[in-house]
């Protein structure tokens, strides 16, 4: 068979799903995200990589469209290992459609025609022993929508945590129930981009506000590690109001949810907006802190945030991670994950 397009090459690195129902006149019903997408026999769903063919749903499977080792800080994720490194993986599609994304080139494929990039073939089995090779302490799923590509991460994920390797997803939080519960035994941290507390907003994005805010819920309440990014772009989310909402709701799940409020810069089909000054993400943070979460991080402008690249005791304001963007300077936190100086409990995965 000879592979024109990228859609045709994409279906080939495919295999039946495990998230969804089959439904009469071979429809079958997606719940690998909220859009819980009815696809009628020969469609894909508003993610694009996940089609229906005769009444079966098939999804993306054997290969990678981005693979690196990153520092975990990078993700971000400040609780889990500091000063680790994480084999990350991506591959091609997203259920959301942000004019802002830093990673269009592949979480846009097939939906913009200038975006996409070939996909390279790769077992789960070849995944596993790169991780080995470089020694990394944990396995990501970033550089497009993870919950779209479950299966595939199910099945690395699984051999991660038999050789004690954590497991991380950084995403844009449009879960279900259904999918939480499919990847709580294999997964462990799930990062989430709750980009606004505007309804309106998130629908422009192609989602809904309530969405990510019950996923949120949902996941602290299951036990996965949390932690929430907001990327501050002004004029978009920008406001002392919505920020305040921001922190407030995290709070109301968990003052120990790590919140990084991290800075915009011009991107794919958002090039009005200036980049985010280093004075909103101090404000930001600020707004954070008197909202009572103990966690509150500013970030991609190292040097220029002050202190809020590191991580405090939230009892005696001992420094316990100090950081200087993707590198950590210094570590004091226990080996039982504790304030060396006040004995307190720190929320994360440490060891």
């Amino acid at each position: 068979m000879v592979v024109k397009t990228l859609g045709e090459w994409l279906d080939r690195l495919t295999r039946e799903g495990e998230l969804y129902e089959q439904l009469p006149q071979k429809k079958v019903r997606c719940y690998a995200c909220a859009h819980r997408c009815v696809i009628p026999n020969g469609k894909r769903g508003i993610c694009q990589v996940r089609f229906n063919r005769d009444g079966v749903l098939y999804v993306p499977w054997g290969y990678v469209a981005g693979l690196q080792v990153d520092p975990i800080e990078k993700k971000p994720f400040f609780h889990v290992l500091p000063g680790t490194e994480v084999l990350t993986f991506g591959m091609l599609g997203c259920d959301f459609h942000c004019p802002y994304c830093q990673n269009w080139i592949t979480s846009q494929a097939l939906r913009d025609p200038v975006a996409g990039v070939a996909p390279q073939e790769i077992s789960d089995e070849e995944i596993i022993r790169l991780a080995q090779r470089y020694h990394v302490s944990s396995i990501a799923s970033s550089y497009n929508e993870p919950l779209i590509t479950a299966e595939w991460s199910h099945a690395i994920f699984q051999e991660a945590k038999k050789l004690g390797m954590k497991t991380l997803f950084v995403s844009n939080g449009n879960a279900t129930r259904e999918i939480l519960e499919y990847l709580r035994p294999v997964l462990d941290g799930f990062k989430v981009d709750l980009k606004t507390f505007n309804d309106r907003n998130y629908r422009r994005l192609g989602g809904v506000l309530q969405n990510v805010l019950q996923s949120i819920e949902m996941a602290y309440e299951m036990g996965f590690w949390v932690e929430v990014v907001t990327l501050v772009v002004p004029g978009f989310n920008d406001s002392e109001s919505e920020l305040r909402d921001i922190a407030r709701f995290i709070a109301s799940v968990s003052k120990d949810i790590p919140w990084h409020v991290t800075a915009f810069h011009p991107d794919y089909q958002m090039q009005d907006p200036p980049p985010t000054p280093a004075e909103t993400l101090l404000r930001a943070a600020d707004i954070g802190k008197e909202e009572g979460l103990h966690f509150v991080y500013a970030g991609n402008l190292p040097g220029r945030v002050g202190t809020w690249e590191n991580t405090y005791c939230p009892n005696c304001g001992s420094l316990l991670v100090e950081r200087w963007a993707f590198t950590v300077i210094q570590r004091r936190i226990t080996a039982e994950g504790r304030c060396p100086d006040c004995g307190t409990k720190i929320p994360g995965i440490w060891h």
